[in-house]
């Protein structure tokens, strides 16, 4: 099991540090263990990455990935899922996807676990907007709820299984309801 430092460190001896299963992540000087994925937490990210990624990978649109560290404003951050546009994907000198994102994604999706505050998850959500992010997904499989942020914008719940999600305007014919979504989590 590796040690997790309780007194404040920088984000170099951070990114210095081994990696921890489930990721920590670095926010204010502190390193935080994420909750370790439960059921419903994996069923939507499985299925909301395979969905995305169907519609928006093969036509060079955009990718999105799971448990992705992003390096950006100070913290190191490991999103449920981030999605990057096509050509903000960083790249490496031999033109593979490279191991480093040293910016915000452009879509942030948060799946929220039984034992996680939604304040933590939210402050989150709210510095990847700060610095650059066009959208971001609370998800709450519990309440089966969704609150989406957007950058100048209140952030607007939606609750009803009509409702239509929002999504970035590239991502073009991504359509989901709330339904949907969370009938992600039957089996039968």
């Amino acid at each position: 099991m590796v040690q997790i430092p309780t007194k404040t460190i920088t984000l170099e001896e951070f990114l210095n540090l081994p990696e921890t299963k489930p990721a920590s992540e670095y926010i204010d000087g502190k390193v935080i263990q994420k909750p370790m994925p439960q059921g419903k937490h994996s069923r939507l990210q499985w299925k909301f990455l395979s969905k995305t990624n169907s519609l928006v990978e093969e036509q060079q649109i955009a990718l999105a990935s799971p448990e992705l560290r992003c390096v950006f404003g100070g913290r190191a951050i490991v999103p449920d899922i981030a999605v990057f546009t096509w050509d903000r994907i960083p790249k490496d000198a031999d033109g593979e996807i490279a191991n480093v994102f040293s910016t915000a994604p452009d879509w942030v999706i948060e799946i929220l676990s039984p034992d996680q505050r939604s304040t933590k998850v939210t402050k989150k959500i709210l510095h990847c907007l700060d610095h650059g992010c066009l959208m971001g997904w609370l998800i709450d499989p519990d309440d089966r709820a969704v609150i989406v942020f957007s950058p100048d914008k209140k952030p607007q719940i939606f609750d009803e299984v009509d409702q239509v999600l929002p999504v970035p305007e590239w991502v073009g014919e991504l359509q989901l309801t709330v339904g949907e979504l969370f009938g992600w989590l039957q089996l039968s």
